[in-house]
């Protein structure tokens, strides 16, 4: 008794499936099984989303990430606490500063200043765009950034949509080349 009600049911919830299934293969792939749980749940910045735009002010420089549009953008967030991402920060740092078509805003969730100070000095960090948060942890650009599982860093195209996150040294080159 297998009537024509029965046989439209089964091909819609196939057909269902199948739009599904094309659909997540297209928007996560290339992710891991953790980064996909993340941006499912929205715990995390994810590949293809646009980074949120903000403003921080340094001694001596103001930078507004809109600004910056137009342009690849390696965001670099760490802490001289954190010797992963410090140690990623300076290698980064001195990559960008032989490419000519990425700009690094590197900012420290530091919350003392002569510590930060001490770290851009020892790792010779280029500070034309390097910053620091005092509020580390507690500020809203980790907040935003959804940093709660570690600092990251972030490569926006020049549309500010993040293509890549947490990239190497030559993952950067492969990107920009």
């Amino acid at each position: 008794s297998f009537t024509f009600v029965s046989f439209f049911v089964c091909f819609f919830f196939l057909h269902e499936v199948i739009l599904f299934g094309v659909f997540f293969f297209f928007f996560f792939k290339q992710k891991t099984a953790y980064e996909i749980s993340a941006c499912l749940v929205g715990s995390e910045m994810c590949i293809r989303d646009r980074a949120p735009t903000f403003t921080i002010c340094g001694e001596k420089q103001l930078i507004d990430l809109k600004d910056l549009r137009g342009k690849y953008v390696l965001l670099s967030f760490w802490a001289s606490y954190d010797a992963l991402s410090r140690m990623q920060n300076a290698t980064l740092n001195h990559a960008v500063a032989q490419a000519d078509n990425v700009e690094m805003v590197s900012v420290s969730f530091d919350e003392y200043k002569s510590i930060f100070n001490e770290t851009i000095k020892k790792d010779q960090i280029s500070t034309s765009n390097c910053f620091v948060e005092l509020a580390g942890v507690s500020s809203d650009l980790y907040q935003t950034y959804r940093l709660k599982r570690g600092f990251k860093n972030f490569l926006l195209d020049e549309n500010g949509v993040i293509v890549a996150k947490d990239v190497t040294v030559s993952e950067l080159s492969s990107y920009l080349n």
